[in-house]
């Protein structure tokens, strides 16, 4: 693996980014970290925040920001000229059930014509797949999962680049030569694009349109455990071969989070995974209700395999005991004291900083943001994996009914405000509770199957050690 980024790239500020006062200290990423500048050092954050070419050795601070998410490389030129199409392989793991997969397969094919080759994986399809033209075919005996049909295409391909493709995914012309210029760093081994759901005017459509699990959102991101984008699903994935063969693929073991697994496996590998929404790619929703939820209990079945192969990762909820403290004392009906020690966790954090004088200001926000994050990081434990607790607890406790209820109800609201579907907001918030409920389903059930309890226990941290 080479080393970094080259000279020439430019960079812009990730959104977290703050640089108070005489500039000599930035606060960026995700967690929020702290990074004390030399006067080099602030003449290259003043480049960043221009999106201004870099003067020369700023590789050392810039390769520290790319790591944490603090900032994000900008595309040059000369980088869209580097890498062609024709250095990237198409492979798409096909299950065909029907004639019209069948078909949308074929479409999906012919959009790759400019593509180095196309590398379609039978997995023992019950339907026959249609005429793919030079697409070579790869057919599987068994049916044996996503993981095995992708390790499958890629002991076909050489050339440079993969492109996973999910059958029921469209791209378009640009999809794929947006991505390839983020490969400009050597270090980068995934850039994966927006995943946005395609428009139907049906209520589990338009919920999706605004609520879809594949997609990550409008703000790119460092992809890694712990972070604001932890993971990029694979519908849609450009790889570097050279990253994916040195982990000798996709675990075939796992039916499901196989590509958790792989962003995190390449991170601990020293490579980095980029979510880049300036690309964009639709996906088609599930159909009908039962496919949506048997979609996500999958999704929350993967939940405790992945807990024994990453430790520490698969946490329900992040506190540190400052936060622990404050909420406990909030559910038992002590908001006087849990405000004291809020303010006293915002003073500890003050005494850490107090060599940086001009964090003063934003040491109290940081420590008073933190709580309000540990809040949200609850509620939405509660509402997806811990449900079955709080329901049967909401049973015996008028009190802990009602913060059931907010608790499920409240965010729910919130992201419709936010988002403004074409929903109204019952049916929003309805089908919010159900993508919810079946996740933590899905966390049990794996639970119960692997024996292992990881998903459903917070991580209590001793401080926040100057993170948000």
């Amino acid at each position: 693996m080479e080393q970094g980024v080259t000279s020439a790239v430019r960079f812009i500020a990730d959104s977290s980014w703050r640089r108070p006062t005489n500039g000599n200290v930035v606060l960026a990423g995700s967690p929020l970290k702290l990074f004390s500048l030399s006067q080099a050092g602030q003449t290259i954050a003043e480049c960043i925040e221009r999106a201004q070419t870099l003067p020369a050795g700023h590789e050392v601070l810039t390769e520290r920001l790319l790591d944490a998410g603090a900032i994000h490389p900008i595309p040059s030129t000369g980088d869209s000229d580097r890498f062609a199409l024709n250095t990237v392989t198409a492979v798409i793991p096909a299950y065909i059930r029907t004639a019209q997969e069948a078909e949308t397969l074929k479409s999906l094919v012919a959009s790759c014509s400019a593509l180095h080759g196309v590398v379609v994986v039978d997995d023992c399809s019950p339907h026959t797949l249609p005429d793919l033209g030079a697409s070579r075919v790869v057919r599987l005996e068994k049916n044996s999962g996503p993981a095995a049909a992708r390790n499958a295409g890629f002991a076909a391909v050489d050339s440079e680049f993969i492109a996973y493709i999910d059958v029921d995914v469209k791209i378009s012309s640009d999809t794929i030569s947006t991505m390839l210029p983020y490969f400009a760093d050597d270090k980068v081994a995934l850039v994966a694009p927006r995943v946005k759901s395609l428009t139907t005017t049906t209520v589990l459509g338009e919920y999706e349109i605004a609520a879809s699990v594949l997609d990550m959102g409008e703000t790119e991101a460092r992809v890694r455990s712990g972070t604001r984008v932890s993971y990029v699903p694979s519908a849609m994935w450009l790889c570097r071969t050279a990253a994916l063969r040195s982990l000798s693929g996709f675990d075939e073991s796992l039916r499901s989070g196989e590509d958790v697994d792989m962003v995190w496996r390449l991170n601990a590998a020293g490579w980095r995974c980029r979510y880049q929404p300036q690309a964009e790619c639709s996906h088609s929703p599930r159909t009908t209700l039962q496919k949506f939820v048997q979609q996500r209990m999958s999704y929350g079945e993967s939940a405790a395999p992945l807990a024994k192969r990453h430790p520490g990762k698969l946490a329900p909820a992040t506190f540190n005991l400052w936060q622990v403290s404050t909420w406990l004392l909030v559910l038992f009906d002590m908001p006087f004291i849990a405000l004291g020690v809020a303010l006293a966790a915002a003073a500890s954090t003050a005494r850490k900083l107090r060599r940086f004088p001009q964090l003063r200001d934003e040491s109290f926000r940081i420590a008073l943001h933190g709580t309000f994050k540990s809040a949200q990081s609850a509620v939405s434990a509660i509402n997806r994996v811990w449900w079955p607790f709080a329901l049967v607890l909401a049973l015996f406790s008028q009190r802990l009914r009602a913060l059931f209820i907010v608790a499920a109800l409240g965010p729910a609201v919130y992201e419709w405000w936010t988002k403004r579907p074409h929903l109204d907001v019952l049916r929003f918030a309805l089908m919010k509770i159900l993508d919810n409920a079946a996740y933590g389903a899905g966390v049990w059930k794996g639970v119960i199957a692997t024996r292992t309890i990881a998903p459903l226990i917070p991580t209590v941290k001793k401080s926040a050690k100057n993170e948000e």
